[in-house]
C-alpha cells in the first residue's frame, strides 16, 4: 500500500512557475513508475507527465513539453513537476499516481497507475 500526498498547487498568474511536490509513504516507493495527471472541470482527467522509478526516463504530455519537467527523489520518497510558463489551460487539479510495472505505451493511461493522491489545485489568471 502507498499512500500519497500532493502539495504546492495555488494561484499564479499567466507566464509564472510552480513546482508541485508528492510525498509517498509505504513500502518501496522507488519501485514505482510515478505519474502526474489533471483534471479540469468537466474535462476528463488527462495525463501530464511520468518518470520511471529509475528517473531515468521522463515523458510528457504534448500540450506540456517544453514547460513543465517531473523529476523524483527516491532516498525522499518523493517526486516533483516543475511547471514553467503556465497557461490559463493549465488551470485543474493536479494529481499524482503510483504504479508498478507500467509499460511506456501505457504511460498515458490512468488506469496503470495503483495508488493515487487527494489531488492539489493549480490556478492560473491571466
Amino acid at each position: 500500500q502507498v499512500q500519497l500526498v500532493e502539495s504546492g498547487g495555488g494561484l499564479v498568474q499567466a507566464g509564472g512557475s510552480l513546482r508541485l511536490s508528492c510525498v509517498a509513504s509505504g513500502r518501496s516507493f522507488s519501485s514505482y513508475t510515478m505519474g502526474w495527471f489533471r483534471q479540469a472541470p468537466g474535462k476528463d482527467r488527462e495525463f501530464v507527465a511520468a518518470i520511471t522509478w529509475s528517473g531515468d526516463s521522463t515523458y510528457f504530455a504534448d500540450s506540456v513539453k517544453g514547460r513543465f519537467t517531473i523529476s523524483r527523489d527516491n532516498a525522499e520518497n518523493t517526486v516533483y513537476l516543475q511547471m514553467n510558463s503556465l497557461k490559463p489551460e493549465d488551470q485543474a487539479i493536479y494529481y499524482c499516481a503510483a504504479g508498478l510495472l507500467v509499460v511506456e505505451r501505457a504511460l498515458s493511461r490512468s488506469n496503470s497507475y495503483l495508488y493515487w493522491g487527494q489531488g492539489t489545485q493549480v490556478t492560473v489568471s491571466s
